[in-house]
């Protein structure tokens, strides 16, 4: 099994050993265009059988160091826009991860599967009309291109700060904290 695992910036990267995998990192840069444009290049590229997001996010209904395996993507920014056929939500089945992480990973580690992961292209500062467990600025965009191509996707999110409490310092600060509990996450 060929696996992509994504992150956005150098700082979130950790090494990750999943069992009888052929692992290719790729690091896509902040926000969604980033994160579309070099998935798609990824995909084409490495024709992986799943892709897994994994780093860091802001939450409001958790608690810092939590870890939240999502597999429901909300796009904030075209949920404020109403015309047909736009789609602002995006749904992969769970047994992507049941195929790679571990049972103790799912239960003992994971502070929640099945995690909604609201995306846009801002850092949440406010949590006013936001909708999720997570929020970050690329797990949408990733599950959209690998939707379009027919890419298993989950993202794997450790939760750096609460949206309204000093987000953008919080986050900064607590980046060393993610890598090691993303790590421990990981660990077989």
């Amino acid at each position: 099994m060929k696996i992509l695992l994504v992150y956005a910036i150098p700082e979130e990267k950790i090494e990750i050993n999943i069992p009888s995998a052929e692992i290719v990192y790729v690091e896509t840069g902040m926000g969604k265009v980033n994160a579309a444009m070099q998935t798609m290049r990824a995909i084409c590229e490495h024709h992986p059988d799943m892709v897994i997001n994994f780093g860091s996010a802001g939450t409001l209904n958790h608690n810092v160091g939590d870890i939240i395996i999502c597999n429901r993507f909300i796009d904030r920014d075209l949920r404020k826009v109403t015309l047909n056929g736009l789609d602002s939500e995006i749904t992969f089945s769970g047994d992507a991860m049941n195929r790679v992480f571990t049972e103790h990973q799912l239960k003992n580690v994971a502070k929640m599967i099945n995690g909604i992961c609201n995306t846009g292209d801002s850092f949440v500062t406010q949590g006013i009309d936001i909708e999720g467990d997570v929020i970050d600025m690329e797990a949408y965009a990733e599950a959209d291109v690998c939707r379009e191509m027919g890419v298993p996707f989950v993202s794997v999110k450790y939760v750096t700060d609460v949206i309204g409490q000093n987000s953008v310092e919080a986050w900064i600060d607590k980046l060393a904290d993610a890598r090691k509990g993303l790590t421990e996450f990981f660990r077989p």
